[in-house]
């Protein structure tokens, strides 16, 4: 994991999406344009959280997370989705 300089504010957390899945069970190759968003990642920094609701999320977790959950921001180089953590689901 890179030692980012970007630290979320409140109860944001920054996560790094997994890769979209290349192929179907079933063994086709999914095209470029037909990949379903990643729905999955793990979270590489978090906020302080609010006054009167902590973070329960910590830094290497794998999450799961709404499918329009999240702004992409670009790092050098690398996308990663910046979140509340409301929008995630559940840690796996």
């Amino acid at each position: 994991m890179a030692n980012l300089n970007i630290k979320p504010l409140a109860d944001r957390v920054l996560v790094e999406a997994a890769a979209a899945e290349q192929k179907t069970s079933g063994g086709i190759i999914i095209p470029d344009t037909a990949k379903e968003k990643p729905q999955k990642g793990k979270v590489v920094a978090i906020g302080t959280g609010k006054k009167d609701e902590p973070i329960t999320v910590k830094v290497g977790d794998s999450i799961l997370y709404g499918k329009y959950a999240g702004t992409e921001i670009t790092v050098e180089g690398k996308e990663y989705l910046i979140m509340r953590e409301s929008d995630i689901y559940a840690i796996i």
